[in-house]
């Protein structure tokens, strides 16, 4: 491009929108520890202790759980601090979406369990993204909860995603590989008889077995303890939530590869 226009070749990109790249020669690393930081500052807990959690594992969330009202104003800066660090920080996606449900009328549990997030995001500051260079894009879907009909949901999304994707360049060839940890819901989708137990489903949910004949989805068993999405559907106990973070490629940039 500088042949036809007239520009200044800065090098690697080092930040852009309060992201950090970092480029070693088998990865790019995008990080946000300087905006995390602010928050950090801005509510005085530089020093505070760090958890290594976002959320308690058996805590739950309510609208109205008497704790008393807490300031707007604040609780909504911590909140839409931690909604942009979602970017580069999968791993408090969940904390980030259950706050922003009491964005009006937050109480003080809930303002505490913001500021709990930002310990955690203390804890792991120098946490990023990584994306691994040289790996073909393959196309891979998780269902949980509600079994057979969450499948159904899944597949409509990957044969959608599997139209982005081709649009990119990045066509799928193979069926896409659909993990479930539910057995009898992948007895019932390989099943091509509709029997008793299935006429409570609706019928527009049935669509994932033409999928499955024609190569689409291939619906796989998945041990719970295997199932990636639920860091975004509950909070877990330590040791499951830092193997689904590693497993989500969210690391220290000190443990990058070089080679």
């Amino acid at each position: 491009m500088m042949m036809k226009y007239e520009m200044t070749d800065l090098g690697l990109l080092h930040h852009f929108l309060g992201i950090g790249v970092v480029q070693p020669s088998s990865s790019i690393f995008i990080h946000q520890k300087k905006y995390a930081s602010s928050p950090l500052s801005k509510f005085s807990l530089n020093e505070c202790k760090f958890v290594t959690t976002p959320l308690v594992a058996t805590e739950k969330l309510t609208k109205d759980e008497g704790s008393g009202a807490a300031s707007e104003e604040q609780y909504r800066s911590i909140v839409g601090s931690l909604l942009y660090l979602t970017a580069t920080r999968s791993d408090i996606m969940y904390a980030s979406s259950q706050l922003a449900r009491f964005m009006h009328c937050p109480t003080s549990k809930h303002y505490g369990t913001a500021k709990r997030v930002l310990r955690y995001i203390k804890e792991t500051l120098g946490y990023g993204l990584e994306y691994v260079k040289g790996k073909n894009a393959m196309l891979i879907g998780f269902c949980d909860k509600a079994e057979y009909i969450s499948a159904s949901e899944a597949t409509a999304q990957a044969i959608w995603l599997r139209f982005v994707l081709e649009d990119f360049g990045e066509l799928q060839t193979e069926a896409i590989p659909l993990q479930c940890d539910n057995t009898s819901a992948i007895a019932i989708t390989k099943n091509p008889v509709f029997h008793q137990k299935t006429k409570h489903i609706g019928r527009r949910y049935h669509f994932i077995k033409d999928a499955l004949q024609e190569g689409i989805i291939d619906l796989v068993y998945c041990p719970t303890s295997e199932q990636l999405t639920d860091i975004f559907t509950n909070p877990s106990a330590k040791d499951q939530f830092n193997y689904h973070r590693s497993m989500h490629g969210v690391k220290l940039a000190e443990d990058l590869k070089e080679s």
